[in-house]
């Protein structure tokens, strides 16, 4: 057993660095975590997709992509095949896999997205354009648009 003790990582969504990795592209990337933050080969970020939004077909060698819905509605495609995706649902696409997902609904849609191992996504992420995060996005990201006040 390792006898070293860590402190964990903690961030707040004031922390995220987002960026868009394309000009036009249409969504936006904010890094929670990444291999030189986790010590590990993996990238963990909030996929925020402007209404009407999508990503541009991509595929990863070797890696597995992994998405959780937070806010929003969209499709998500993966080797031609299309499934609706909203807040609460997962997806996963296996190496390999041509994906991309769409933002369907009104208004934006949020994702978690981690990448294990990080095949050069947080690298990727990082070469664009840095953006920042507005108010919407930091209420949804501190869940504060979902608390009910009485």
């Amino acid at each position: 057993m390792d006898s070293r003790c860590m402190i964990p990582v903690i961030k707040s969504p004031k922390d995220y660095q987002a960026y868009r990795i394309s000009p036009q592209d249409t969504n936006r990337l904010a890094i929670v975590f990444d291999p030189v933050i986790a010590d590990a080969s993996l990238t963990f970020c909030v996929e925020i997709f402007d209404e009407g939004g999508k990503t541009p077909p991509n595929r990863h060698q070797i890696a597995v992509e992994m998405f959780f819905i937070l806010k929003g509605e969209g499709e998500a495609i993966c080797d031609g095949k299309t499934v609706p995706i909203r807040s609460g649902d997962s997806l996963l696409v296996p190496p390999t896999g041509i994906h991309e997902i769409r933002n369907t609904g009104m208004g934006r849609l949020y994702a978690l997205c981690f990448m294990v191992p990080n095949e050069d996504f947080a690298e990727l992420i990082r070469s664009g354009t840095p953006v920042e995060l507005d108010e919407d996005d930091l209420r949804v990201l501190s869940r504060t648009d979902a608390l009910v006040t009485c």
